[in-house]
């Protein structure tokens, strides 16, 4: 059968990767086409389109780009069309998902929502056209089953792919030894945007704590030079698909708002998560978002777990202080522990991939 998949970022392509993997297993003739990034490449799709080429982050900068967004939009539609898939699979990625959803459902093609854009957060109506245009929406978050029943939209609860993940490479895949000095860990995102004004603040660390090694990872989409242009001459290393290594051995954590956030936790690493983008961008979106958290980690267990540090309050004073705490405050460490283990409790153990492949590969088959 003939499966296309969109994701639009590098938490997308991830969770694509594994889901493609899990749909091969089913369907050993599957025949599936992309817009994603190297994992879901590697994962045996064809890829159309690279995320990095659509990854526009705030309402600013999509305003800025839009038409770019709109010219992507049109040539996803004529591919799809072209393509004629059994079932077109949308992951998360709402702006520009929600849009071909609503085409391909006037044009008869079948449509699963893996990963429900974040409805729950801002503009909740969007729920009724999800309802209108999707045949199987598949969430991977414990409250999103509660919030879609409010809507009278019945929903298949996966558990979240970066459980079966993160436990993977927990039990199975070997420690390389990054330095022999105790290890904090900067993620700044995948973003272009988002590297150059986060990860400058994020370096401003080094000087106040000489004893730990700063070790940033590196998005694969990005070059080495825009690192190399906003780290200069700091004593700090890189490493590049070294992500869940990074992890495995820091000692705290100053990461990007967003699923990082989540991954960060799942590996114990006590951590500040760190937001700041466009002025205009960041006062519209607190007109219009619900919610009181920006981490997943706060979200799902509906309390501050880890500190925030959101635009203005993203200072170097108030970085420093935050992660003065995270590493000298042992009750505080204590009581972070305790809640990141609650936290995969919640979560739960299902095997997202293989359960979002089976409905996928359901839906797909000739009736």
């Amino acid at each position: 059968m003939r499966y296309y998949i969109i994701a639009g970022e590098a938490s997308g392509d991830l969770h694509g990767g594994n889901l493609i993997k899990a749909i091969h297993g089913l369907d050993t003739h599957a025949d599936i086409r992309c817009w994603g990034g190297d994992r879901m490449q590697q994962a045996g799709a064809t890829l159309v389109k690279h995320y990095r080429e659509l990854a526009f982050m705030g309402f600013v900068e999509v305003i800025a780009n839009l038409r770019t967004i709109l010219k992507n939009i049109d040539r996803c539609k004529k591919d799809i069309l072209a393509y004629k898939p059994d079932v077109l699979v949308l992951i998360d990625y709402p702006g520009f998902n929600m849009r071909i959803a609503e085409w391909a459902k006037k044009e008869g093609i079948r449509i699963v929502y893996y990963i429900s854009p974040q409805v729950w957060a801002w503009k909740e109506k969007r729920v009724e056209k999800l309802k209108r245009d999707v045949n199987k929406m598949i969430v991977i978050l414990p409250f999103e089953v509660d919030f879609y029943k409010k809507w009278n939209f019945e929903v298949t609860y996966a558990g979240h792919p970066l459980v079966e993940v993160v436990r993977n490479e927990k039990n199975n895949v070997p420690l390389i030894p990054i330095t022999d000095k105790p290890i904090i860990a900067l993620l700044p995102g995948s973003r272009a945007q988002e590297i150059k004004v986060k990860l400058p603040l994020m370096l401003s660390m080094v000087k106040h704590f000489p004893d730990y090694c700063f070790v940033v990872a590196q998005a694969s989409a990005q070059p080495d030079s825009l690192y190399k242009e906003v780290i200069g001459d700091l004593p700090v290393l890189l490493v590049k698909d070294q992500t869940y290594n990074l992890l495995k051995q820091a000692k705290a954590g100053l990461i990007t708002s967003g699923t990082a956030t989540l991954e960060t936790a799942l590996f114990g690493v006590p951590q500040v998560v760190c937001y700041k983008g466009n002025p205009v961008s960041f006062w519209l979106a607190t007109k219009l978002v619900n919610v009181k958290y920006i981490s997943l980690v706060n979200l799902i267990m509906d309390k501050e777990v880890v500190k925030e540090l959101i635009q203005t309050e993203l200072t170097e004073a108030n970085i420093k202080a935050a992660l003065t705490r995270l590493l000298h405050d042992e009750a505080y460490k204590k009581e972070l522990t305790q809640d990141y283990e609650t936290l995969w409790h919640k979560l739960g153990d299902k095997q997202a991939s293989a359960l979002a492949a089976n409905e996928i590969v359901g839906l797909a088959s000739p009736k």
